[in-house]
């Protein structure tokens, strides 16, 4: 389950992509803190790389934000990467109140391996419902029970206590589908080419009909 940490941010005193890269030279992210509906602005705000990065490795989902002393809860609701997938450009929070369910992403840990048949996975994340502190790190589908031709939707996925599907529950999840076996067939008409070394048999003359 989800435990929170208190990351430190500071406000934007200026955006735009010219102040974006100066923080990310800096080894800072710039992020915005969106509102929950209760009526708070949305706030841009700019937290360390480090520390983000290691709390992620921590599986944290919950976050105490350190607004210039000021704590507010939070979750993660986007990340933005560059084109290579290696730097977080932006960081998209979301207010929270602790106790009060919201929604949130989740990952889905595939376990097993079926014996026959090649496994489509048609979603690899899932969103569900609950409080904070109930958010999973991941929902576990066993696929190694399945036959081929078998789906799994969403309803058919075992959660955890105190979180429900957030989604419809004929979601498919994934199939299991038959291998693919392709025939190549040989083109007809071509004349076998003689072998290496070999020689090429000749077809004998045939008599011209008629004389004198």
């Amino acid at each position: 389950m989800s435990h929170s940490e208190v990351l430190k941010v500071a406000i934007r005193k200026t955006v735009g992509s010219r102040d974006a890269r100066k923080l990310r030279r800096e080894g800072r992210i710039p992020a915005s803190l969106q509102s929950d509906g209760g009526g708070e602005s949305n706030l841009n705000l700019h937290l360390g790389e480090v520390e983000f990065l290691a709390s992620r490795r921590h599986h944290i989902h919950l976050y105490d934000l350190d607004i210039e002393g000021d704590l507010q809860a939070a979750l993660v609701r986007e990340l933005q990467w560059d084109a290579m997938g290696d730097q977080i450009q932006h960081i998209e929070f979301k207010r929270v109140q602790r106790g009060v369910e919201t929604e949130a992403e989740v990952e889905l840990e595939f376990f097993g391996e079926p014996k026959h048949g090649v496994l489509n996975h048609l979603v690899t994340h899932i969103t569900i419902r609950t409080i904070p502190s109930k958010i999973p790190d991941s929902i576990l589908v066993r696929v190694g029970e399945l036959e081929v031709g078998d789906h799994i939707k969403a309803g058919e996925l075992e959660l955890p206590e105190g979180v429900s599907l957030a989604v419809p529950e004929e979601l498919e999840i994934l199939v299991l589908s038959a291998p693919r076996i392709e025939v190549v067939e040989e083109p007809e008409g071509e004349v076998a080419a003689p072998e290496e070394g070999g020689e090429a048999t000749e077809t004998p003359d045939q008599p011209e009909s008629g004389g004198e």
